[in-house]
């Protein structure tokens, strides 16, 4: 497993530029609006979401996990200590297929948990439960 940071910026291709050089690694997929590294050193999942209400914010938090028993197993743990969860779904979300679980933290900071299955290439928003694919950045959200 490790760690996942999503942000928001304002510039996908100047944040992609200075990442690329801040961790030394490029990126692993870029997408209109979107980019996102697997980075080796330290361990972690780092996505970028281009916003036009600015950069500089936090977008979300996640684990991602390597198999789907890893995260039926963390929804199961999450449940069992009074956590509320979104409960376990296959989606498609950030140019990917995902099972996952969403949770809130203190301060409405979201945390996804979640393993990749495969690759899509639309972007699809999850929005009450309905999968649209539109083609842009807004997903996670």
């Amino acid at each position: 497993m490790r760690l996942q940071l999503a942000i928001n910026v304002s510039n996908l291709d100047e944040a992609v530029d200075f990442y690329s050089k801040m961790f030394d690694c490029p990126p692993a997929k870029v997408r209109p609006g979107y980019a996102n590294f697997a980075i080796e050193n330290p361990p972690l999942k780092f996505v970028l979401f281009e916003s036009t209400d600015g950069g500089g914010t936090l977008n979300h938090l996640g684990v991602e996990a390597e198999s789907t028993a890893e995260v039926i197993a963390a929804e199961q743990r999450l449940i069992a200590s009074g956590l509320e969860t979104t409960g376990i779904d296959d989606t498609e979300c950030c140019y990917a297929q995902k099972t996952e679980t969403w949770l809130a933290a203190p301060d409405d900071v979201r945390w996804e948990w979640y393993v990749k299955t495969g690759d899509v290439e639309l972007e699809a928003i999850v929005n009450s439960g309905a999968v649209v694919n539109s083609g842009g950045p807004a997903c996670c959200g």
